[in-house]
């Protein structure tokens, strides 16, 4: 019966009711997975889009004049640390979505309030994630300058080191941090909300369901790109001039005025959006097939 499916689903996506207020995580051993390969199928994806974005935000030179064709030619390979960044944005964006869901299931369960329980799993997790990610971010970024010297992550590394010491490794954390926590916490609270706030459909009516997961995914993609692309540009152009934030927006604002914000902002929609919109969809579309 419908209703019994509908009970199953979910309680293999994690959601709690408050017939069951013992303090425990939800989720099935399943869901891990669907975030994980969801998260690896967009960074595959995205790539040559994060490349793009990546060289059109750091005001790298290109050969191109206009603007179609030096986008055309951020998208042509080399692709330059690909396994690299595809790994680096696999386990970020699975830890910070299936932390924020199932994180959001154990504190609502604790019971926490719910713009708590939404707002402090994505918003820790991020930062960690920052944290962590950041000399891997940093090198492969100044890795995509076609005037680059070195050919490997690992040589940007070892030359940012050599020049800046071990900390210059994480030059730009403050604006990564700026720029990561509140697109991952605007795309996990729009997603939330919209979960909650979208109408309920037969699971078993596929292209309905399909069609609700797809508008979460878009929504919540988009708000979180469109919100953070000047942090973008700010870390970026740290990478490229090695300044400290501060002085990266003086720099900015100094050249371009205010809109130095929408600078590559078309480029990063796409760039942002796309992966989060398909890690959203994707994770739906696998936990339905692994259920």
């Amino acid at each position: 019966p419908t209703a019994q499916r509908v009970r199953r689903w979910r309680a293999r996506s994690g959601r709690r009711s408050a017939k069951h207020p013992n303090c425990t995580m939800g989720g099935s051993k399943e869901q891990p997975l669907a975030y994980f390969a969801a998260s690896g199928s967009a960074a595959l994806i995205n790539y040559p889009l994060w490349k793009a974005s990546a060289i059109g935000q750091a005001g790298f030179q290109l050969k191109s004049t206009t603007y179609l064709g030096q986008y055309a030619e951020a998208l042509r390979p080399p692709y330059r640390a690909a396994f690299h960044v595809v790994a680096g944005m696999t386990w970020a964006r699975a830890a910070i979505f299936y932390g924020s869901d199932a994180g959001r299931a154990y504190l609502l369960a604790c019971g926490a309030p719910a713009s708590f329980a939404t707002v402090v799993p994505p918003l820790l997790l991020s930062i960690g994630v920052q944290a962590v990610n950041m000399p891997l971010v940093r090198c492969s970024i100044m890795l995509q300058d076609p005037q680059s010297k070195f050919t490997s992550v690992a040589a940007v590394g070892r030359d940012t080191i050599a020049r800046r010491g071990l900390k210059g490794l994480w030059h730009g954390l403050s604006a990564g941090i700026a720029k990561t926590v509140p697109k991952y916490v605007t795309a996990v609270a729009v997603k939330q909300a919209l979960e909650r706030r979208l109408m309920p459909v037969d699971p078993t009516n596929r292209t309905a369901w399909l069609i609700r997961s797809a508008k979460k995914a878009v929504v919540a993609g988009v708000a979180g790109a469109v919100l953070t692309n000047p942090f973008d540009v700010i870390r970026n152009t740290m990478f490229k001039t090695e300044l400290s934030m501060a002085g990266a927006v003086s720099q900015l604002y100094q050249s371009e005025g205010f809109a130095f914000a929408a600078r590559g902002v078309t480029k990063n929609l796409v760039a942002v959006a796309i992966p989060v919109t398909v890690t959203i969809f994707l994770t739906d579309l696998y936990a339905g097939w692994l259920a």
